[in-house]
């Protein structure tokens, strides 16, 4: 295992780091997929990925990783306190619910936490996150009290991270992104202000989907190319741990977009977006959403990405047919025919629907 520096923090974190969604137990239907194993067996497997080099374990709060937050305080007690990094999160984005929730989670953890962060923070909430009384000042007046050691964002939104990058209160970023979906770690590749903070990636295998078409150390490999702190890994199994961390990379290799689109061309007719996020719809369609679900069907999360397809795709798609100004043409990278792009979803979404009734 190799360890990177986490920003400007002090911290040194494994390049490779647990994410704990698939130990967890409990009724969290929003996550597609977890193992659910009692608690011994989580510790082990949180251990065996220890003894593997991983020192960064990433949970978030109960009830919305389950108990997954609890395994990890057990572990972290088993193991030494002082031999592990923990990542902690919440969706509370007003001051005094984030404040509750990070000693909700001290409790739960019986410890605290290294970083905690704003957890999936959206163009909705940004406001309310980085306002004065908001989830950053909690965290940061957190921080001054001891009870965390470091203020985070997390987001799968780049204009968020952006923020973030530039906010002298905020230490850690997680953000999101794969070989497949690199658009918004292209950008910040270029993007000097994001080198101060620590940056956590998730969705790596990209909901699970991508170790059918591509090695794990190809996804790996292809995400440590860029400025990052560390890539969380959901790991449920000793096998799922050895398969992302036994081997050190000597040196790492990045495919081109288009190699990983030739890739997928094998099997069905990608839209090539790689969800960089600079089309902006005029209506507020959020077009790169979209086209990974679409994506995301023919990768296997065929009813998951459906049901979600499902929601909003007729009014998204007749507002587009009618759009004049088209100024997500313009600010597409990849040109991709947008307009014809929605018709075409709408019309999977229909004949998905069309054939349930059936």
């Amino acid at each position: 295992m190799k360890y990177r520096k986490l920003g400007n923090t002090g911290l040194i974190v494994s390049e490779i780091s647990f994410g704990t969604i698939p130990i967890l137990s409990g009724n969290v239907p929003v996550l597609p997929h977890y193992y659910s194993p009692d608690e011994e067996t989580a510790v082990e497997i949180m251990e065996y990925a220890y003894r593997l080099g991983c020192n960064l374990y990433d949970t978030a709060i109960v009830p919305e990783y389950g108990d997954a937050e609890i395994k990890l305080g057990k572990f972290a007690k088993k193991i030494g306190r002082e031999h592990i990094i923990i990542s902690d999160k919440s969706r509370f984005f007003e001051g005094n619910e984030m404040y509750q929730a990070v000693l909700e989670s001290c409790e739960n953890l019986g410890t605290y936490a290294d970083i905690y962060f704003v957890h999936q923070v959206d163009e909705e909430k940004e406001e309310a996150t980085f306002q004065k009384g908001g989830a950053i000042d909690a965290l940061t007046e957190l921080k001054a009290q001891g009870k965390i050691r470091f203020v985070g964002v997390a987001s799968h939104y780049y204009s968020i991270l952006w923020r973030g990058a530039r906010d002298k209160r905020v230490d850690v970023l997680q953000g999101s992104g794969n070989i497949l979906e690199r658009g918004m770690l292209d950008r910040i590749e270029k993007e000097p202000c994001f080198l101060q903070k620590g940056l956590l990636l998730n969705k790596v295998y990209a909901a699970g989907i991508l170790p059918s078409f591509f090695e794990i150390s190809d996804l790996l490999s292809g995400v440590l190319s860029y400025p990052i702190s560390s890539a969380l890994i959901g790991i449920g199994t000793r096998e799922q741990a050895e398969e992302a961390m036994k081997e050190e990379m000597e040196k790492y290799e990045r495919p081109s977009f288009w190699e990983v689109m030739a890739r997928l061309e094998k099997y069905f007719e990608p839209i090539p977006c790689d969800r960089c996020q600079k089309c902006r719809c005029i209506f507020g369609t959020e077009i790169h959403i979209l086209f990974r679900q679409y994506n995301y069907y023919f990768l296997g999360k065929d009813y998951w990405a459906l049901r979600k397809l499902d929601l909003g795709i007729r009014e998204s798609a007749k507002k587009c047919e009618k759009c004049v100004e088209m100024t997500c043409l313009k600010q597409c990278p990849k040109s991709i025919k947008i307009p014809q792009m929605m018709q075409k979803i709408k019309n999977l979404v229909e004949i998905h629907v069309r054939n349930s009734r059936i």
